[in-house]
């Protein structure tokens, strides 16, 4: 007699297990690109049964949120309240690099909740920032610790941006590492070199009006909210007339972000021309870096949130030129810091990256000769330089 096969046991952490993958999905692709059905299928199971968890997307997407955010708050509270700088960012550095995979979330997709749970995200990560800052003031008590609490948060946290491969305690010693020297910076003590940016070419097309238009449109309401509609009214033409210049939305963030890493490219090519040795060059590439951020705040914010929601053939090109960006910045810091390996450097070129982020969302990218100088002092000190 055939025996019954045995029914299938329902693991009893399945909701945590549908938030995980649903981290990794928001992650990867972006809130509004995300699918329950490509989140169950994660899981194992069907989207009827993910919504016995959920009631919708936007209620899962909220949970997945939060995740990173209560398990910081979480590492901190065992963490004693007189703890030492390097006892913070260790415990800090140890949550984000085991969850990197799923710890992007909050990072861009935030902006898509509601009002209240903005608000509520906003305190916890804010009191993440305060227990730094006090650590950062005690130890190093000039002025600018906010600033330097979050750079150095941007610092661990741009793990979670990028899929190079690292072994795990190799890439929490160099992160936690940066961090420390980071708090440790006085943003005040360097002035930052001068260098060019070439300014975006003047919209003489209806093209080019169709990309100066769109970007803010995206930046101020998010990339899926804005339809073709309003941005054919932005610069007078009919819905229907947008297509003989783009395909759709996608080609225009796509081509817009084209744009400006080309603006960039030929930025780092015009400003490294005529520097000697790696230092030099890296204090070059740091303030066109930084100078690029600030005059192009809002693409930027715009890029890092929505490429990953991008169909291939359009992510493709911009994923390229960012290689190739890094990939200078990576020749130059193995020249000036030999010890380390192509896979280290690579981590710490994104983890300046990373303060540049989040020191310049801290002063809202008001631009100013004192605010590149000390978000470029940040940057340099993230690069251990």
């Amino acid at each position: 007699m055939t025996a019954e096969p045995a029914a299938a046991v329902r693991p009893r952490n399945r909701r945590q297990l549908v938030v995980e993958a649903g981290a990794a999905v928001f992650s990867e692709r972006g809130y509004h690109a995300a699918s329950m059905e490509e989140i169950a299928a994660r899981v194992g199971i069907t989207a009827a049964a993910l919504y016995r968890h959920f009631p919708n997307k936007y209620a899962l997407f909220a949970a997945c949120a939060n995740v990173m955010a209560d398990r910081l708050v979480a590492a901190l509270a065992d963490v004693p309240p007189a703890a030492s700088l390097a006892e913070i960012f260790a415990a800090v550095t140890r949550v984000t690099v085991a969850h990197r995979e799923t710890g992007g979330v909050y990072r861009w997709e935030a902006r898509y909740l509601e009002r209240e749970d903005r608000r509520k995200l906003a305190g916890k990560f804010a009191h993440v920032v305060e227990r730094v800052a006090a650590a950062v003031r005690r130890e190093h008590p000039w002025p600018g610790e906010h600033l330097r609490a979050v750079a150095a948060l941007g610092a661990i946290g741009s793990i979670t941006t990028h899929h190079n491969a690292i072994a795990q305690r190799r890439v929490e010693d160099l992160l936690r590492a940066a961090a420390r020297r980071v708090a440790a910076t006085d943003p005040a003590a360097v002035p930052a070199p001068a260098v060019e940016i070439p300014a975006p070419p003047v919209p003489r097309t209806r093209r080019s009006e169709i990309l100066a238009a769109a970007v803010p449109l995206f930046e101020r309401d998010g990339f899926a909210t804005v339809t073709n509609g309003r941005i054919a009214e932005a610069v007078g033409l009919v819905p229907s007339a947008l297509y003989r210049y783009f395909p759709g939305k996608a080609d225009i963030l796509a081509a817009a972000c084209l744009q400006a890493a080309d603006l960039l490219a030929q930025a780092v090519e015009h400003n490294l021309r005529g520097t000697t040795g790696p230092h030099e060059a890296l204090n070059a590439l740091t303030a066109t870096y930084v100078a690029y951020s600030f005059e192009h705040s809002a693409l930027n914010s715009v890029a890092n949130a929505e490429i990953a929601g991008l169909p291939d053939g359009l992510r493709g090109p911009l994923v390229a030129a960012q290689r190739e960006h890094i990939a200078v910045w990576e020749q130059h810091l193995r020249k000036a810091r030999p010890e380390l390996d192509t896979r280290q450097a690579r981590v710490l070129v994104h983890a300046g990256f990373g303060v540049v982020v989040e020191a310049g969302r801290r002063l809202r990218w008001a631009d100013g000769p004192e605010h590149r100088a000390a978000v470029a002092a940040l940057l340099v000190s993230a690069l251990g330089l």
